[in-house]
């Protein structure tokens, strides 16, 4: 009866620093995928949209397709090879690189 505790209680520690082990890796992996994007403005679908636009203040508000003013995260270097991406506001000077 002690044994088959002691082995229930190990088996279950094992499965959950598994689990945390696993959870940690992919935070790390999901920081270097971001650090490799860019906003790209005009190309977002209504409701999709990953910021604030210059008339709403959240993620999501966008009212209609290809709005100009709203943005979604893209690979870095796509944004121009879709039709009607922008990587600057339109209105706005272009940043120095």
């Amino acid at each position: 009866m002690q044994n088959s505790r002691y082995l229930i209680t190990a088996a279950i520690a094992a499965l959950t620093s598994g689990g945390l082990f696993a959870s940690t890796t992919a935070q790390a992996a999901g920081a270097v995928v971001c650090a490799e994007q860019e906003r790209c403005y005009g190309i977002a679908k209504a409701g999709k949209n990953d910021c604030a636009t210059s008339s709403s203040v959240c993620a999501g508000s966008a009212k209609q397709d290809n709005q100009k003013d709203a943005w979604v995260y893209v690979p870095k270097g796509m944004c121009l090879k879709v039709a009607g991406g922008a990587l600057d506001l339109p209105g706005t000077k272009a940043k120095k690189k």
